[in-house]
């Protein structure tokens, strides 16, 4: 595994231009300028989807009735929920959220109150509807806010880098695409076929994090559709 150092040091020599030495040294216009990058490309990656490597399981203990959890106190390093993935675990039931704006206002002003456990996520808390019963355990899948790792502190997960050491999550020859087409863009470098590289190898890498569910051609009445098989949409005559 490569450090972010290493990485970039290996895309400014794709660059035909001066390796990074130290890129905390703000003295220094070079390095200063493919930490900024470097931390871009990396923030980039962390938006783009629910990556497989960055997705954790996340648990709620209800107590003393209250409607309102803050996530830092659940999850410290929580960046999004994941949807469709929130139970109650001891009753085996499926939560009912996160509900939009329209449906909160709704369902707390104008209907009679369910049995359902309906939630919204909310500057940073998760809140519920009505006071969820006491005691029960709800769990959800998230995406963590990691974009790299510290090797000298026992590869401890980290939300920014702070050390040239520090290791990306991301596949490193991705990261380099990213820090090499910003590079040549910052410099007002022409950037078009570093950008489609790096494009190309992006969605191959997420396609590939993603999980897929087992298909079944064993027997007849396999339905391609229903199973989410679509070979070709396209008709004709």
């Amino acid at each position: 595994m490569k450090s972010i150092l290493d990485i970039c040091r290996e895309a400014a020599d794709i660059a035909a231009t001066k390796r990074p030495e130290d890129l905390f040294n703000s003295a220094s216009q070079q390095d200063s300028i493919f930490f900024s990058i470097a931390k871009s490309s990396l923030d980039s990656l962390l938006r783009y989807g629910d990556w497989q490597e960055l997705t954790k399981e996340g648990i709620l203990r209800t107590s003393g009735s209250r409607c309102w959890y803050l996530l830092d106190d659940i999850c410290p390093d929580f960046y999004c929920l994941i949807n469709n993935t929130v139970y109650i675990k001891d009753e085996h039931e499926k939560v009912i959220g996160a509900i939009n704006p329209e449906e909160w206002m709704r369902e707390k002003y104008f209907c009679e109150t369910t049995s359902q456990t309906k939630f919204k996520i909310q500057n940073g808390m998760i809140k519920f509807l009505t006071p969820p019963p006491d005691g029960i355990k709800i769990v959800f899948q998230y995406r963590s806010n990691t974009v790299c790792l510290d090797p000298q502190r026992g590869y401890e997960e980290k939300s920014s880098v702070t050390k040239n050491t520090d290791i990306p999550v991301f596949d490193e020859y991705l990261v380099k695409l990213g820090i090499l087409w910003r590079w040549l863009k910052r410099n007002g470098m022409d950037y078009a076929e570093e950008y489609a590289e790096y494009e190309k190898e992006l969605k191959k890498k997420f396609a590939a994090s993603l999980s897929v569910k087992d298909i079944c051609l064993s027997g007849v009445t396999f339905d391609a559709v229903a199973a989410g098989v679509v070979v070709n949409a396209n008709t004709s005559d």
